[in-house]
């Protein structure tokens, strides 16, 4: 796969002060500028004014001028208007406007930390208190693993990330939704059918479970309305997750253990349907998870923080 991680994104809100304390709080660093980073990703966020919460630009990496060489006949070739500039391409995906930057970049390289152990049936691999629970730094997330999306036309919008950009299809929501990715995560980005364009939440991974837990206690202590979803398992992409809500609306996630898909690997996307396309097990989805409040209001203009 010449495309290899999403390396950033850039989300539009009507308050950016706020919205960045919040993301601060979540565990990711501030640089110059607008820019947040993530431990092991660098810069992975960057937050500017907008009328409504959107995503206004994302960055994906290529290893060389020949991908984008490639991605740049694509594009034209399915009839997107892309610039090519000396190491990316830009192009605007048709529906939403979200710029789609397509850069050469180098891999991502993650620290092989030391594998957490965890006790089961038969088999002792710690003995003592359990790591997790001995914690007590911040959580900072490692990486942006993936971003949700809206789209008035995500048949439209699929088809820009697919035939457009490249990406591969790794599942599908039955007749709603597709789960993309442009790296060996099962996701990087799932384009839903929606009444409105909108950023639905970015998704930030974090070392296990624990640190899943953890990091959704640290924010809701005090905070306790920032709670949207969790804690739970998804059966697409199979990662343990907690869902947090930002000042502008936007839903953040926590996750570990997302499935990999190597670039050799066979891999059948599966159409999936009812609860199966959300979660495998944890509480049910709140109906503000499905279909955010503040949706109504970007529809008519009369959006309003919550």
């Amino acid at each position: 796969m010449s495309l290899h991680r999403l390396a950033s994104v850039t989300i539009g809100v009507p308050n950016v002060d706020e919205t960045a304390s919040y993301y601060r709080d979540f565990g990711l660093a501030p640089t110059d500028g607008r820019w947040l980073r993530s431990l092991d990703g660098g810069e992975q966020l960057r937050i500017v004014a907008a009328p409504t919460r959107r995503l206004i630009e994302l960055v994906v990496g290529a290893d060389d001028t020949d991908d984008i060489d490639r991605v740049e006949h694509e594009l034209r070739a399915k009839g997107f208007l892309a610039q090519r500039n000396e190491d990316e391409v830009v192009a605007e995906e048709p529906v939403a406007g979200i710029r789609a930057i397509v850069r050469v970049v180098p891999r991502l390289t993650q620290p092989n930390i030391e594998r957490t152990p965890y006790n089961g049936p038969g088999r002792i691999e710690r003995t003592g208190r359990a790591p997790g629970v001995l914690r007590t730094g911040p959580v900072r997330p490692r990486k942006l693993g993936h971003a949700v999306i809206g789209s008035t036309d995500y048949d439209a919008t699929r088809r820009f990330f697919v035939d457009g950009l490249g990406f591969k299809i790794s599942d599908h929501i039955k007749g709603h939704g597709t789960f993309m990715r442009c790296s060996t995560d099962h996701h990087n980005v799932l384009v839903m059918q929606s009444p409105v364009n909108y950023l639905h939440h970015t998704s930030w991974q974090v070392d296990d479970i624990d640190d899943v837990g953890r990091g959704a206690f640290a924010m809701l202590d005090g905070n306790p309305e920032r709670h949207v979803w969790g804690l739970g398992r998804h059966h697409a992409g199979s990662n343990f997750f907690w869902y947090l809500k930002d000042p502008a609306g936007n839903f953040s996630e926590y996750y570990s253990d997302m499935d990999c898909i190597p670039e050799d690997s066979l891999w059948t996307p599966e159409d999936l349907e009812g609860a199966r396309g959300l979660f495998n097990w944890g509480p049910p989805p709140p109906p503000s998870f499905l279909h955010p409040e503040d949706l109504a209001a970007m529809m008519t203009g009369a959006h309003s923080i919550r």
